[in-house]
């Protein structure tokens, strides 16, 4: 008898993993590249609905907060910025916090910003949405 409950159990064990999705859903990741570097972005208010599954992240809402948990990276005068975001976000846009706490919003082409003629310090956010979300990306510049 316990020879035959073992084996049940094994069973359902065995095949009860079949109830769940084959995929999972995994957080997108933005990445900033200047020439040949990879920076990871700062991801915040990040909220995902597919299927049957609803997620949503507290996290940092304050956009200087996050740009002091980001390494902000060094770059010239009027450098390409370029963006790799996970899962082709359908909109991106991007706003740029001057040293002076102006916001402008900035223009992107083809994941691409020109980033400012002007010496300083720049902290730039990244709104992106997919059918199924969305997700806030930071991080900061200094430019010499």
């Amino acid at each position: 008898m316990k020879k035959i409950i073992l084996i049940i159990l094994i069973t359902v064990i065995i095949t009860g993993c079949n109830g769940f999705p084959n995929g999972t859903i995994s957080q997108p990741e933005g990445k900033v590249i200047i020439g040949d570097e990879q920076y990871t972005m700062m991801p915040s208010n990040y909220e995902w609905k597919e299927d049957d599954i609803e997620i949503s992240t507290k996290s940092i809402h304050d956009i200087n907060e996050l740009a002091e948990l980001f390494e902000t990276i060094e770059v010239g005068k009027g450098d390409i910025l370029k963006f790799e975001i996970d899962q082709n976000p359908t909109s991106i846009t991007v706003k740029k916090l001057n040293e002076d706490g102006t916001i402008d919003s900035v223009e992107i082409e083809d994941n691409k910003i020109t980033l400012p003629s002007k010496e300083g310090y720049y902290i730039y956010e990244l709104n992106t949405t997919w059918a199924q979300g969305k997700e806030t990306f930071t991080f900061d510049i200094n430019v010499k």
